[in-house]
């Protein structure tokens, strides 16, 4: 029945819920999500087979073998198939390897060696001259000439080594204290008007004189003092037995 009010009129069955709608839109529907323990153990198990994959790719790279056969096996397993010829390959370059750690173990072992009981070490710029011989003309200048090397020059004891690299387990020279006969600066080494590297020079009494420079005036400062007081001393203990005689 419609009720009028005024120029107003209501429905009241129009607000109703209609009987054709289903009521399975108003139900939600349940989901069936996996479990997550059963994830993670699945991706655990992935990621460790990729990481061992990877780690056995790297290794074989690391050592340089090529022609590698890969092959997949049951449970995600990755496996490696090589011929003899490759395993023997293989067990040279592991040979090699040990070898180079065997010998870069020596070197470090020498160097610290020489740093510990040296009295002075440090890398020389260094070239050779000698003396001219009786009746020979005197030697032309040389001074413009650039064949300085680096040396790394060691103090140690009554005698001065010279190696090529600090590394080197054995010198390339060596000079005795008691040899040498002279020791003094010498001029500096200028290039284009300025100065480059300071020098001194220590000569032996066969004729052989060693001249060294360092863009460091302290580094050669410190060689002259080191090596004048070494040849005092030992110009000393070599005059004490003969002043006991007398």
């Amino acid at each position: 029945m419609d009720v009028s009010l005024g120029n107003i009129r209501i429905y009241p069955d129009h607000f109703q819920p209609s009987a054709s709608c289903p009521t399975s839109l108003h139900k939600k529907k349940q989901y069936t999500y996996p479990s997550r323990t059963d994830n993670n153990t699945r991706c655990f198990s992935c990621l460790q087979t990729e990481r061992r994959i990877e780690k056995a790719k790297s290794m074989l790279k690391l050592l340089s073998l090529r022609r590698l056969t890969w092959s997949s096996g049951a449970d995600y397993e990755e496996k490696v198939e090589i011929n003899a010829t490759e395993l023997a390959a293989l067990r040279s370059e592991l040979s090699d390897l040990e070898e180079r750690e065997a010998h870069l173990k020596a070197q470090l072992e020498n160097i610290d060696e020489l740093l510990r009981s040296a009295r002075l070490t440090g890398y020389l710029y260094m070239r050779t001259r000698w003396k001219a011989l009786p009746g020979e003309p005197p030697p032309l200048d040389d001074s413009e000439v650039d064949d300085w090397l680096p040396r790394f020059v060691v103090l140690h004891g009554p005698c001065i080594f010279f190696y090529l690299k600090c590394t080197d387990l054995s010198p390339q020279d060596s000079c005795l204290l008691s040899d040498i006969d002279g020791i003094g600066p010498l001029p500096s080494i200028e290039k284009n008007g300025e100065e480059i590297r300071h020098a001194f020079y220590m000569s032996t009494h066969h004729g052989l004189r060693y001249e060294c420079s360092s863009e460091s005036k302290i580094q050669v400062d410190g060689w002259l003092t080191a090596v004048q007081e070494d040849l005092e001393l030992q110009h000393r203990d070599t005059e004490a037995p003969n002043t006991t005689k007398c």
